[in-house]
């Protein structure tokens, strides 16, 4: 509910919508105070946050809803419009996909799994009061449904080791997983960021190199050593566009270099015979080292956050940060 936009405005109106203690005083109703948020407006402009301030400035104005629901992990759920909230901004991210498995008897290693694609959509109507879907599998993640907005899993490793893609306002495609050479497993590729690919694995050999994320992307994961497991890649966070994930460097635990997450996201693990598990959320998993059959990493989980109220807080970066 909203103030009256004309007519007479009591004391009393005011602390029903916007809350404050007795006895009241006008002073607790500036902008950006306890009870006011920032940039509130009304029939005759903004509520101001210092000097002058009377009740007719209050006509038409509304307290705004803020808040956010995640969800990360695997599930169908059903989340309900709060009181008030009338639109929403919304990430998805795909799960990344697991790393294969080593195998002595095809005489090979494991390739990395891709990285899970991430996609948003902002300012999307709700009602308040109604559910709506959002689903976390081994396929995608979304809200609502896969034609509104969604992060594809990434490909399981396998011959084509693909990133997620993405539908949406916007958002990037996971890197794709590294290729195993002869005993050495492909590292896990970055989960995509908020405006570019994550990072491409590396390939089971010295002379490859994998990428950093692009636009908040995690970074691709590297070999830990000769005859070993790759290393999984680096997540991607939740809370809006930060700094591109780093790729990971070759060698072993206490040589080589994790795949660090893009904007917040977990860093992948390492992966010394069995390939390294991406980190969350969403990077692929690193293959796994051939002597031994030794298994793939896991891919990193999938995720979904809703964020409200989506005509003010839109993703990549706009007031997209806690709570």
């Amino acid at each position: 509910m909203s103030i009256p936009s004309s007519g007479a405005v009591s004391f009393c109106t005011i602390k029903t919508e916007f809350g404050g203690s007795t006895p009241i005083s006008l002073g607790s109703y500036y902008a950006g105070g306890a009870n006011v948020p920032s940039g509130t407006s009304g029939t005759y402009g903004a509520v101001p946050s210092s000097g002058a301030i009377c009740v007719n400035v209050f006509h038409g104005t509304q307290k705004v809803v803020v808040g956010s629901q995640s969800y990360t992990t695997a599930g169908t759920y059903s989340w309900v419009a709060p009181s008030g909230v009338t639109s929403v901004s919304v990430v998805a991210v795909g799960k990344g996909g697991t790393g294969q498995t080593g195998s002595s008897g095809a005489s090979r290693a494991g390739s990395g799994g891709g990285g899970g694609g991430l996609g948003y959509k902002n300012n999307y109507t709700v009602t308040p009061g109604n559910s709506y879907c959002v689903v976390i599998n081994n396929c995608y993640s979304y809200f609502v449904s896969t034609a509104t907005v969604k992060g594809n899993a990434g490909v399981n490793g396998s011959g084509s080791r693909a990133g997620g893609t993405y539908t949406g306002d916007g958002g990037g495609n996971g890197g794709t997983g590294g290729a195993y050479v002869g005993s050495n497993g492909g590292g896990g590729g970055g989960a995509g960021g908020y405006s570019g690919a994550g990072g491409h694995g590396i390939c089971g050999t010295v002379f490859n190199v994998c990428g950093n994320g692009a636009g908040g992307g995690g970074g691709g994961g590297a070999m830990n050593s000769a005859h070993g497991g790759g290393s999984g890649g680096g997540g991607v966070g939740l809370l809006g566009q930060g700094s591109n994930g780093v790729a990971g460097v070759r060698g072993n635990c206490t040589t080589g270099v994790v795949a660090t997450g893009g904007s917040g996201g977990a860093s992948g693990c390492f992966g010394l015979c069995a390939g390294g598990t991406g980190g969350a959320y969403g990077a692929g998993g690193g293959g796994g080292a051939r002597s031994g059959c030794y298994p793939g990493g896991i891919g990193g989980v999938g995720a979904v956050r809703i964020i409200w109220p989506g005509s003010s807080r839109t993703f990549p970066s706009t007031c997209v940060g806690a709570p």
